[in-house]
């Protein structure tokens, strides 16, 4: 409700809370937005004009899909300890978007798109996202399969594939050299989607996954 409210309030020209509620209307789009703290302090969303926020902790870095209203201006603040940086971004109708939010002075943002066609009921969905330019060709193994689940992934964009739903765990590559640490997934459920991030880190290349779920 409070992620729904703030999403409403985010929009231009939607002040009322019962609008804010149910941003689309019955008769336009869906689109849906969602954001990733890649920082180590928490970072808030501030709505433009108003005292909504939303704030997202290191330990829980990635938030559900916001349902917003297509193609309407969003905007507001994003603040991490003294750095700050305007949010203002449209979605198109039928977009499921992901913001990171990287650390920095001024804060950077990097926005990627996704028009999701593959649903599958009997298999699960797993999403790579690159958004590491010191890591080249990157890809995706399965640790103990010698797999290749996703490679040469472009910097700025995600691929996404449906698999078995099995327990699993990846590992990542750069320039087809495995690097850093092996990432456990758990058990990957029939029906449901998921997302793995590559992220700059302080000490190199890092992975960062989630469940992809819709806030309601």
């Amino acid at each position: 409700m409070k992620a729904l409210l703030l999403l409403g309030l985010l929009v231009g020209g939607i002040a009322q809370a019962e609008v804010s509620l149910y941003p689309t209307g019955p008769s336009e789009d869906s689109a849906f937005l969602r954001f990733v703290n890649a920082g180590s302090q928490p970072l808030a969303l501030q709505a433009s004009g108003s005292a909504a926020r939303l704030q997202l902790e290191a330990g829980k870095p990635v938030s559900d899909y916001l349902t917003v209203p297509a193609t309407k201006t969003i905007k507001g603040e994003l603040v991490q300890g003294a750095a700050k940086a305007p949010l203002e971004l449209t979605v198109a109708a039928g977009e499921f978007a992901t913001l990171v939010v990287l650390p920095g002075t001024p804060l950077a943002q990097r926005l990627v798109r996704e028009q999701p066609d593959d649903f599958n009921a009997l298999k699960a969905s797993l999403a790579f996202y690159s958004l590491d330019p010191q890591c080249a060709s990157p890809g995706l193994q399965a640790v103990g399969r010698n797999a290749e689940i996703f490679k040469n992934v472009v910097d700025g964009t995600l691929q996404r594939r449906s698999l078995n739903a099995v327990a699993l765990k990846v590992q990542l590559t750069c320039a087809g050299q495995a690097t850093g640490e092996a990432l456990d997934l758990g058990e990957l459920k029939a029906g449901e989607r998921y997302s793995v991030l590559l992220l700059p880190g302080a000490s190199g290349p890092r992975l960062l996954a989630t469940q992809d779920a819709i806030a309601h």
